[in-house]
């Protein structure tokens, strides 16, 4: 991997947590972290580690990495398989603006990452906004 800052998605049985780290020689520095918990706190409903809650805990997390000065990074997914809830989380962080290389072709349809195949319905573009809005005043 070098010197480059990375991305780690990890999903379990109920949350989405990513981080981005800065690696050094005396051990990797985690300089961005979000969890999927934070969505309950602006009125998610349902599960937080579905699709569109793996995408707004992606975008928080690069949202919060900007703010960090981290421009650029790349996926490390380890022994992961590569699903659709963590390209979801990736299209996150590159929409919140970091510059990561994928491949468009594997993200999540808008309607996935939008939530409209779920039966229990959140407003993802509102908590989108939400989270913009505190990371424009931070």
């Amino acid at each position: 991997m070098g010197h480059k800052d990375f991305v780690t998605i990890q999903i379990s049985n109920q949350n989405t947590q990513i981080q981005i780290h800065k690696p050094k020689i005396t051990g990797d520095e985690v300089v961005s972290f979000a969890h999927s918990s934070f969505l309950t706190k602006k009125g998610w409903k349902g599960s937080c580690k579905n699709i569109p809650a793996c995408y707004l805990t992606g975008y928080f997390a690069g949202k919060k990495a900007l703010g960090k000065g981290i421009n650029s990074a790349v996926l490390y997914s380890g022994t992961r398989k590569y699903t659709q809830r963590m390209a979801a989380a990736l299209k996150g962080v590159i929409d919140a603006g970091l510059e990561i290389p994928a491949n468009e072709k594997t993200f999540p349809s808008d309607d996935r990452i939008n939530g409209e195949h779920l039966k229990v319905k959140n407003d993802v573009k509102n908590i989108k906004s939400s989270i913009e809005n505190e990371a424009i005043s931070k």
